[in-house]
């Protein structure tokens, strides 16, 4: 894939599994019945005799992998984010978490793009579940190329990981020379008026937003935060600091994702003042996925108001 290709981050994600499985003999997948959607249906055709069809029993899967796990295996427990975070998060807690399983998790159709499934198969609340979760590792890559580096930096992890993915196109915005390392965040442009952090689809979003900025004389910095958790504290003091204002952008709620781990660093260690772009205290709603971003207040245009509010307010 090159730079400005609209490629689907669960697709990459099932080429990265089948590269991993020829690379790994360890690595076992579990699917709860939507290995189609999810792009595990690559692994499944590759490596029949290390893909186990779960059904929907999304609860039972995630203990089976818990018990594989303690056999050397390396599972990758793959399902709708929506069911993972909630339905099986009991046996992710007690199975996984708590006795520090080295199961990775793949949140598929993470936040709001599902096909126009609507509220009940949007997750906008597993960042939030998965964060708060001891001994858990969040992974929200910002593009296609990154999650393939994810999966690979998951696996060689020694522990639980959750890992979400995107269903629909998002662009490619990074290359070979990109370095996926867990913990990190990057500085995807360079200013001083302010700084904006975003993380998973929407880091390609707020980085179009700096840019455009920058042509109306706004320089901004623009941090991409692909952990979660453990969250780049140093990254986000400086950026309070250094421009004194910062915006976060996700495709999640606003309570316990990106915008409450920042919100926690900055209230600790630099205050400022914060502004937080997420989706409000609701159920979300089935129709197009930009529609719905804007409708929200999660999209490029969005972004760029809320900077100019921020520098105004300076």
């Amino acid at each position: 894939m090159n730079v400005g290709d609209m490629v689907a981050p669960r697709a990459a994600f099932g080429e990265a599994m089948v590269e991993l499985g020829k690379q790994n003999a360890e690595v076992v997948v579990f699917d709860a019945d939507v290995c189609a959607s999810t792009q595990t249906v690559a692994f499944k055709k590759a490596y029949p005799g290390r893909f186990y069809q779960m059904g929907i029993a999304e609860q039972n899967m995630v203990s089976a992998a818990a018990g594989m796990s303690t056999l050397g295996f390396v599972p990758w427990v793959s399902t709708f984010a929506v069911f993972l975070a909630k339905r099986a998060v009991d046996q992710v807690r007690v199975s996984v978490a708590y006795p520090r399983m080295n199961v990775k998790l793949n949140g598929a159709y993470g936040g709001i793009p599902t096909g126009k499934a609507g509220a009940t198969h949007q997750s906008v609340e597993d960042i939030a579940v998965m964060r708060c979760m001891p001994n858990m590792t969040v992974i929200c890559p910002g593009d296609p190329y990154e999650t393939q580096l994810a999966v690979h930096a998951a696996t060689a992890f020694k522990g639980p990981v959750y890992v979400r993915t995107i269903r629909c196109p998002v662009p490619v915005i990074f290359d070979a020379a990109h370095r996926f390392e867990i913990g990190r965040s990057y500085r995807l442009h360079e200013g001083s008026r302010l700084t904006i952090i975003g993380t998973d689809m929407m880091t390609p979003k707020a980085l179009t937003a700096a840019r455009e900025l920058d042509k109306e004389g706004i320089a901004v910095r623009m941090i991409h935060m692909p952990t979660i958790k453990p969250i780049d504290e140093a990254a986000i003091v400086a950026a309070s600091r250094e421009t004194g204002r910062v915006i976060t952008v996700e495709n999640h709620s606003r309570l316990g994702g990106l915008g409450g781990a920042v919100a926690e660093v900055l209230t600790e260690y630099a205050p400022c003042r914060l502004t937080r772009l997420g989706f409000p205290d609701c159920f979300g709603e089935s129709g197009d996925n930009e529609a719905i971003f804007s409708k929200f207040g999660v999209n490029v245009e969005n972004i760029i108001a809320a900077a100019k509010q921020a520098v105004a307010d300076q």
